[in-house]
């Protein structure tokens, strides 16, 4: 699978459980990137960035792709990032995602706002 169709897997599991302001960045074209897509989305409790990271889970199984090869954040349920790879998916309580703004520390990259 392409990791532009793994990003559309992970964007449907965190719709499923009502994630809010999802956005993709292509890092495709910017030098030394870590990964070619973040898909960032964001939570009101930890509750829901729980279901949101194990809709995620469940979206990508289904898909036929291998797990996230790390996931860290689970404990603390303020920011969770699920690193597929070629994907990493950042999912963060409102507070969090405001605080270390992602979006503009890769200003360089192209941005798809989903919801």
């Amino acid at each position: 699978m392409t990791a532009e169709a793994l990003s559309k897997v992970i964007i449907k599991g965190m719709e499923e459980k009502k994630a809010s302001d999802i956005v993709v960045m292509d890092l495709r074209k910017i030098k030394n990137s870590v990964t070619d897509f973040f898909v960032i989305c964001s939570g009101s409790s930890d509750t829901q960035l729980d279901a949101i990271s194990k809709s995620i889970e469940e979206e990508v199984h289904k898909a036929g792709e291998t797990p996230a090869w790390r996931m860290e954040g689970k404990a603390n349920g303020q920011w969770i990032l699920m690193d597929y790879v070629n994907v990493v998916a950042h999912i963060f309580l409102k507070d969090q995602r405001e605080f270390y703004g992602l979006e503009e520390l890769w200003g360089d990259a192209k941005i798809t706002r989903i919801k």
